[in-house]
């Protein structure tokens, strides 16, 4: 190894300090000058790299750390200039030593910024799909690609039967639990099968189920759709002519459509089910039981919940095939939009359940 006064030797003529590097520029040497290159007590000086013969990715770090301390390069041959623009280009800026805190205004700005072009980007897509939907005229139905509806419907229906039903039971039976020991101070526990059913048909079934379905089924179709834009394929079925909407966001969302009202109707009945099993161990009959359902809650009930489903299941899909397609590149990118579909879509599900229950005050269904 050379020794360090054969590879740096440092100059002051006048006012200029002059450094000379000659040699190789390689790790070891490198390691022996850097302290003393680097100790320079000026704020410009000429870094004449002129006799460098060699130079790796250390003596490159080198020569970017003086360039920031104010040095001035000059004299690197053409094969050895090429491999320092690799890591610092002659007219890029310094590196800053640290990034700055951004202000409270700043990031409540850049945050609302972010709110308002994610919204902006939802009204986006909701209309192309909906155009999307309004080509399927008459026969055009066709064109669906029904087999891929029937097997998102199978995954996200059939499959989701057990932990819809299991959360529904036992949310049934823990209202009824509640529910009984305070009203039966008054002696009108038998309303406690009022307030399970009107809850479970009216709130709790519908966005529950949703709910299930966002974390279930809506971060799979964003995982799916997102794994498919990393790998390229997305750009791919555009290349070949296909609409990406159409084929691989269509046939999801109409499987949300079919599939969120019938779990809802089921994770209704399951519900009902677990307050009456309180219910009659606290020994009321189910025939007494029965009647106080069918008289507190009507026909209007049931599809006020219904109606909600078919609003859920458009969306938990929609956000979810949305997520999917707006992945980045990156190792984490499929993890970040999978986490954003669940998020955006239980925040949009509970919003819209206000302006679901605002609604329905309002026409008094």
């Amino acid at each position: 190894m050379p020794e360090p006064l054969d590879v740096l030797k440092i100059k002051k003529t006048g006012p200029e300090i002059r450094m000379e590097l000659s040699g190789r520029l390689d790790s070891e040497s490198v390691a022996a000058i850097w302290n003393q290159a680097v100790g320079i007590p000026a704020e410009s000086f000429v870094v004449d790299a002129s006799g460098v013969k060699y130079c790796d990715g250390a003596g490159s770090a080198l020569l970017c750390e003086l360039q920031r301390r104010g040095g001035r390069v000059e004299g690197l041959r053409p094969e050895i200039a090429g491999v320092f623009e690799l890591f610092a280009g002659e007219d890029g800026p310094a590196p800053s030593r640290g990034r700055s805190k951004d202000s409270a205004v700043e990031s409540v700005g850049r945050l609302g910024r972010a709110f308002f072009q994610d919204v902006r980007a939802q009204i986006a897509f909701l209309g192309q799909l909906v155009l999307v939907f309004a080509s399927f005229r008459g026969s055009r139905t066709n064109r669906i690609r029904w087999n891929d509806v029937w097997m998102v419907f199978e995954r996200s229906g059939v499959q989701a039967l057990v932990v819809v039903g299991m959360i529904s039971f036992l949310t049934g039976l823990i209202m009824a639990f509640q529910a009984a020991p305070p009203l039966q101070q008054f002696g009108v526990d038998i309303f406690v099968v009022n307030l399970v059913g009107l809850a479970m048909v009216r709130e709790l079934g519908p966005i529950m189920t949703a709910i299930v379905l966002a974390g279930r089924s809506g971060s799979a179709f964003a995982a799916e759709i997102g794994t498919m834009k990393v790998n390229e394929e997305i750009d791919a079925l555009t290349t070949m002519g296909l609409d990406p909407v159409r084929f691989l966001v269509v046939p999801r969302v109409l499987a949300g459509i079919m599939v969120t009202p019938l779990l809802i109707v089921y994770a209704d009945l399951l519900g009902v089910a677990g307050g009456f099993l309180v219910m009659m161990a606290r020994g009321f009959p189910a025939v007494a039981l029965w009647h106080q359902l069918i008289s507190a809650v009507g026909v209007n009930d049931v599809l006020a919940g219904l109606i909600k489903g078919f609003v859920f299941g458009a969306l938990v899909a929609g956000i979810g095939c949305l997520r999917g397609l707006q992945t980045k590149d990156g190792a984490s990118a499929v993890g970040i939009s999978t986490t954003s579909s669940v998020v955006s879509a239980i925040f949009l599900i509970v919003v819209v359940d206000a302006v679901f229950a605002v609604v329905y005050y309002m026409i008094d269904f």
